[in-house]
Parts: C-alpha cells; sequence; structure tokens
C-alpha cells in the first residue's frame, strides 16, 4: 500500500514558508523540508506528517512501564510509536526510532491505521492505548484520530512525553487525553539546552498548566544522570517548584540512568542519590515519590500520604498487594489522588 501524507495540524503560512505550531521549537519551514523533528514537511506551501500510517513500534505493556502509578493500576497499555522526535537527547534509551529521521533522513514502519490499532488494543484487553517510545507530539495526527476511536469503544488514552508541545497542542488534546507522564529532564536550561537542544521554560510551563488547568491526569518523571542534574540544590528547587507549580498531589519518578546511546561515558546512578532525591522530595512535600528502575525497592511502592500504611506493594511493574476501596485509604480514610484507584 502506498504511504499516505496526511495534511498536519497545527501550522500556518508565513513570510512564503510554513510555521509549526505544534510544539515549542515553532519550526519556519521553507518549500520541501521537514522540521527539527524530522517528519513534518512543507509540500507546496502545505504542512504534511510523513509519519500518519508508519507504525515502528507496537507493544502491551503494564501501565506502571509509562510509568503511571495512579491510573488505573495494574491494568495493560496498548502502547505505540512513530519514528522521530523533537528532542535531540544524547542519553535516548529508544534512539533507534526516535532519531533516525533526524539522523538518516529516513522514516521506516508498517502501515496500519487506527481502527486497526484500536481493534488490537481490544484484543489484548487493555485498558488504555499509550503514545509512547518516541515524542507523542510530533505524530499528534495518528494519535488524535486513534484517540477519538478508542473513547468510543471505551478506553482511555495516554501519553508519554517530554512536554514540549505549544499550548494550542495541549488544548487540542485535552478533548482526548486521559493521562500524561512528562519528562522533566532537569532543573537547568544549561541541561536541556546541552542535553536535548530544547529549553527548559516551555515544559515546565507546560507542566504547571496541565496540572491546573485541564482534566489530563499527570505524573512527572527525572531520570537522574551523576554529575549532570543530580546536585541536591539542584533537586530540591524542582521538587519545591513542583509542589508550588502543579501541587503536592502529582507523583514524581525519579529513575536511574544506565549509560546509552552518546552519553556512554557517565556511570549508572548510585542508589544513594535516588534515594537523597526521594528524600528531598518528600521534606519538600511531595506527596507521592517513587525511584524508578530499581526493581524491589520498597520506593516503588504506595504509602498514604496521610497515615504512611501500605497501598499498592510492586515488585517492577508487578502489583502484588493493592489495598485501595473506592479511591480511599482503607486505614484512615483519605482520598488517594489519581484515576481508576
Amino acid at each position: 500500500m502506498e504511504q499516505t501524507y496526511k495534511q498536519a495540524m497545527l501550522w500556518h503560512q508565513e513570510a512564503g514558508k510554513v510555521r509549526c505550531d505544534l510544539c515549542n521549537h515553532r519550526c519556519l519551514i521553507p518549500e520541501g523540508r521537514v522540521g527539527f523533528c524530522g517528519v513534518r514537511k512543507n509540500m507546496a506551501g502545505v504542512l504534511y506528517t510523513l509519519t500518519y500510517d508508519k507504525l515502528c513500534a507496537a507493544h502491551v505493556d503494564p501501565i506502571e512501564k509509562k510509568p503511571l502509578y495512579h491510573f488505573y493500576p495494574g491494568s495493560k497499555s496498548y502502547s505505540i510509536a512513530t519514528e522521530g522526535c523533537n528532542f535531540r537527547c544524547d542519553f535516548c534509551q529508544n534512539w533507534q526510532i526516535s532519531q533516525q529521521p533526524a539522523e538518516y533522513g529516513t522514516i521506516e514502519g508498517s502501515k496500519v491505521l487506527p481502527e486497526q490499532i484500536v481493534q488490537a488494543a481490544i484484543k489484548s484487553h487493555c485498558k488504555s492505548i499509550s503514545y509512547t517510545y518516541t515524542e507523542p507530539t510530533i505524530f499528534m495526527e495518528l494519535a488524535a484520530d486513534c484517540a477519538r476511536l478508542a473513547r468510543q469503544h471505551g478506553l482511555v488514552n495516554v501519553f508519554v512525553s517530554n512536554g514540549y508541545m505549544t499550548r494550542q497542542a495541549i488544548d487540542l488534546a485535552s478533548k482526548w487525553l486521559d493521562a500524561i507522564n512528562v519528562d522533566l529532564k532537569a532543573f537547568t536550561d544549561q541541561y536541556y539546552r546541552k542535553h536535548c537542544k530544547a529549553e527548559l521554560g516551555p515544559v515546565l510551563e507546560n507542566i504547571s498548566y496541565i496540572a491546573r488547568h485541564t482534566r489530563i491526569w499527570i505524573e512527572v518523571t527525572t531520570l537522574l544522570v551523576p554529575g549532570q542534574n543530580d546536585g541536591k540544590d539542584e533537586l530540591k528547587a524542582l521538587a519545591d517548584w513542583l509542589v508550588q507549580a502543579a501541587g503536592p498531589d502529582v507523583p514524581w519518578h525519579i529513575s536511574r540512568f544506565y549509560p546509552q546511546y552518546k552519553l556512554t561515558d557517565a556511570r549508572p546512578t548510585p542508589i544513594e542519590t535516588l534515594e537523597q532525591a526521594y528524600q528531598i522530595g518528600r521534606e519538600c512535600g511531595i506527596h507521592y515519590v517513587y525511584m524508578g528502575n530499581v526493581p524491589g525497592c520498597d520506593q516503588e511502592n504506595s504509602y498514604c500520604h496521610n497515615c504512611g500504611q501500605l497501598l499498592i506493594e510492586r515488585n517492577g511493574y508487578m502489583i502484588s498487594t493493592y489495598r485501595i476501596s473506592a479511591g480511599l485509604c482503607p486505614d484512615c480514610g483519605t482520598k488517594i489522588p489519581g484515576v481508576g484507584l
């Protein structure tokens, strides 16, 4: 079957070129060229997406892998991606697909239509469809069509995102997006510019906006890279900001780094660093802080933020104990923040 070049969302003509309004790079794209993501092209003055029918990944994952710990815990999520990304993270664990268009100018994948994706999710007994592995914002057209159809079949929709979309994109997605995990990769602009080729400001604005002004459930993840973004002062500033700007009920996932892609000269994150970040987050008032990529640790469990009793016991992505009843702590009756608890 021939590839479908679908007209893109969120763009306008400007100065004889096309301005993409999907992410905060806001690329001004000349005729015949692609944007920073490598998958959105100006063709005769119209912006098209090149990945609408080029699915490069489709897997059934635990929702905890996203990671989302307060959104239908224990459920399965049909997880899909197309190639490309609007970041250039030198530590990307999925660089083979995220950086393919930018580095090699090629886009690979199989032609799979939204109807087929939704049916595959249903047959796999999934509760949700996750748009993940690469940045879902850049395949917004496919995500939107899938998500609307998924809603009609009783499924919910999840983004795993770098949070660099525009306000227009958030407002558009809020009509069908139910949950999002945003990577807050660091708390300095220097880190974002050096390691991601992006800026911190738009990510902070979007986390706060989603948490305060939409119905999208949000959780935040920070990958701690030794010597780069794991200083005590930076972590305290990040945690303080998260409480003030997004609220204490937004879970914070602190994830362990392993050498990847172009950042292979750094060591894995010491467990002590993760434990220190966990304590900082709790002392700053974040109700739910989790350690990731450390299977078997107590800090991947959920404890009531009021009475401290165990609510959900996890081992990696598997739940072994679940004590929440009707969204409440069974010991003190406190409302536990989240969806589908």
